[in-house]
C-alpha cells in the first residue's frame, strides 16, 4: 500500500475550555422528553428548524439562529396522525416535507412547502398513492434528491413473487413531475443485495446490485445500475471483482468530476477476514469503469486499528461511514469498528448484521433512508428482559487518490459502549475550509466529554480541547447532529432526561 501509516492516540482529557469554540443551549420544553422523534431540519431565515413527532403529533420547533431561544412552536395540523417516512428537503429558505399515510387500504404520498418560519405556504400536494389492502406493507416510498437540489426522486419498490416492482416519480425543485417509470427486475431475496440508492444532479438514478452464491455468504458479483431521467429501462453493468469477495457497497456521487465511487470492505475467502478495501471509479460520461482497485491493508494499521483480538480478525468489525469527496476527484473514506451483544444470543456476527438481522436490517427495500445509522432511538418505557450492549469503537481514515489508491491511512482511537441505546455513541463530521472535524464522547468519571478531532488535508490529525461548556448535566449526542453553517453545527443534547439542542460555533 502507497503512503504511511499512522495513529493519534488519544491524550488525557485536559480540563480546559477552548476560546475558538462557543456553546449555546436552547431551554428544555416539558413535552419534550426522551420518547420524541426529531430531526434537526437544517438554518433558514436565521431560524434553526427541528422537526418533533410525540406519539404522532407533528410539530416544528422554531429557534433564534443566535441564541437557541424558542420562537415558535408551529403544529402541523395537515400531517394525518399516524404518518409516517417523514422526510424533508431543505433550501436557502424554504424546505418541503415528504410524508406518506394510509387511508382504507391507500397509501398516500404527499409534499407540503413550509417557509423558513415552519409554516405551510400552500396545501399540501398529492404526488402519488398506490393501493395496498388492508394488511400489506405501507412503508413503500422514499425520497432521494441531488445535491444541488434541482432534481427529487421519489421512489417505491413492492416485492411481488420474484420480482422488484420499482415506481420512480422525478421532480424538479418545485415538485413539478419530469417524468414517470415503472421497471421491473428480477430479485432473489437469498442472493441479491442493492446498496444505497442516489441520484446525481442529472436526475439519474444509480445504485448498485450484489449478488451472493447463498444466503450466508459474501458478494462475489457486483452491477452498478443506473437508470436515465426519461428512460424507462435499467442499465445494468458488471463490475469485475476477479477471486474476491466483498459485503456492504458504499455509493458517492461525485457531481463535480461526473463519476460514481463504490467503496466496500473486500475478502480473500468466502466469509473470511476483511483483508482491505475495493475501490471503483465509474465514468459517468464514458458509462464504463475509470479504475478497480483491491487495496490489501497491512499488519501494521490492522495492529493500531484494532481494540482487541488477533490481527486476523482486527478489521472484520469495521464499517464505511462516510465518504467525504474532495474537487480534485479524490475522497476520504471513514469507517468505525462497531458491534453489539445482546443477552440470550451467540454473540455478534457480521453476516448477521448485514443479511440476517432481526433488529437493524440496512437492505429493508421497502422504506430506504440515505440517513440510515444516524437515527434517534426513543427509549422504551417497558420492561425488557432483554439488554443489548453497543460498542463504538476505533475510527479508520483512509484517503484515496482519484485513482482509487489508498495513499495514506490513520486511526483515530476511541472506546464506547451503552447499554439499550447508542444515541450518545458513534461519531459526527462536519467540514470547515481547511479540515473536517470529528466528533464524539468520551467518558470520564461518568460525565461524557465532547471531543473534537480534526484532520488536515495532508492527513495531519489534531486533538483539539475537549468542548466544556459552563452548565453541567448535558449530554450530547454528536451522531445526530446537523452543520448548518460554515463553522456551525447544532447537536442534539439531553438534559435531566429532556430533549435540548445545542449550537456550537468553531
Amino acid at each position: 500500500m502507497k503512503g504511511t501509516i499512522a495513529v493519534t492516540y488519544l491524550m488525557l482529557l485536559l480540563p480546559l475550555c477552548s476560546a475558538a469554540q462557543h456553546i449555546t443551549f436552547s431551554e428544555t420544553q416539558r413535552e419534550d422528553n426522551r420518547d420524541i422523534n426529531f430531526n434537526i431540519v437544517g438554518k433558514l431565515n436565521n431560524n434553526v428548524i427541528v422537526f418533533k413527532n410525540a406519539r404522532y403529533k407533528y410539530a416544528v420547533s422554531v429557534y433564534n439562529a443566535e441564541d437557541m431561544v424558542l420562537k415558535e412552536k408551529v403544529d402541523l395540523d395537515f400531517i394525518p396522525e399516524k404518518a409516517f417516512n417523514v422526510d424533508y428537503i431543505t433550501f436557502a429558505d424554504n424546505f418541503y416535507f415528504i410524508y406518506q399515510y394510509q387511508r382504507k387500504g391507500v397509501v398516500y404520498c404527499m409534499g407540503a412547502k413550509m417557509d423558513g418560519n415552519g409554516h405551510i405556504i400552500d396545501k399540501p400536494l398529492e404526488l402519488d398513492t398506490t393501493h395496498v389492502g388492508a394488511f400489506g406493507d405501507n412503508k413503500i416510498y422514499s425520497t432521494i434528491n441531488s445535491d444541488d437540489k434541482k432534481r427529487i426522486m421519489i421512489f417505491k419498490i413492492q416485492k411481488r413473487n420474484d420480482q422488484f416492482n420499482f415506481a420512480t416519480m422525478l421532480f424538479d425543485n418545485n415538485l413539478q413531475l419530469i417524468h414517470k417509470s415503472r421497471l421491473l427486475t428480477d430479485y432473489d431475496d437469498q442472493k441479491d443485495v442493492y446498496s444505497d440508492f442516489m441520484l446525481d444532479n442529472e436526475g439519474n438514478f444509480v445504485f448498485s446490485k450484489g449478488v451472493k452464491s447463498n444466503h450466508r455468504s459474501n458478494l462475489s458479483s457486483l452491477y452498478l445500475v443506473t437508470k436515465a431521467p426519461l428512460l424507462d429501462t435499467f442499465s445494468f453493468k458488471k463490475i469485475n471483482l476477479g477471486e474476491q469477495f466483498i459485503d456492504e457497497i458504499k455509493i458517492k456521487v461525485d457531481n463535480v468530476n461526473k463519476r460514481y465511487l463504490l467503496n466496500s470492505f473486500y475478502y480473500t475467502e468466502r466469509r473470511g477476514n476483511i483483508d482491505g478495501i475495493f475501490c471503483t471509479v465509474w465514468d459517468a460520461r464514458a458509462d464504463s469503469a475509470y479504475t478497480s482497485i483491491f487495496t490489501k491493508l497491512g499488519d501494521s494499521l490492522k495492529d493500531i486499528a484494532k481494540v482487541k483480538g488477533n490481527l486476523k480478525v482486527a478489521l472484520n468489525n469495521f464499517f464505511i461511514k462516510n465518504i467525504l469527496l474532495k474537487k480534485d476527484g479524490s475522497c476520504l473514506i471513514a469507517a468505525e469498528d462497531y458491534s453489539s451483544q445482546s443477552s440470550g444470543n451467540n454473540g455478534w456476527n457480521r453476516w448477521d448484521y448485514l443479511y440476517g438481522s432481526p433488529f437493524l436490517n440496512p437492505y429493508d427495500y421497502y422504506y430506504y433512508s440515505p440517513s440510515f445509522g444516524g437515527y434517534y432511538r426513543p427509549y422504551n418505557r417497558f420492561s425488557n428482559m432483554q439488554t443489548t450492549r453497543y460498542y463504538y469503537d476505533n475510527i479508520l481514515l483512509l484517503d484515496v487518490s482519484k485513482n482509487g489508491e489508498v495513499r495514506w491511512a490513520k486511526v483515530i482511537n476511541k472506546e464506547q459502549y451503552a447499554d439499550d441505546t447508542d444515541n450518545y455513541l458513534s461519531f459526527s463530521t462536519f467540514i470547515t475550509e481547511s479540515e473536517i472535524h470529528f466528533l464524539f464522547n468520551l467518558i470520564e468519571k461518568r460525565d461524557k466529554l465532547l471531543t473534537d478531532n480534526t484532520i488536515s488535508s495532508n492527513g495531519t490529525i489534531k486533538r483539539n480541547p475537549t468542548l466544556r461548556s459552563i452548565e453541567r448535566g448535558y449530554e450530547f449526542m454528536p451522531k445526530l447532529s446537523k452543520q448548518v453553517g460554515a463553522h456551525t453545527i447544532v447537536v442534539p443534547c439531553t438534559f435531566r432526561n429532556q430533549i435540548c439542542f445545542a449550537k456550537i460555533d468553531f
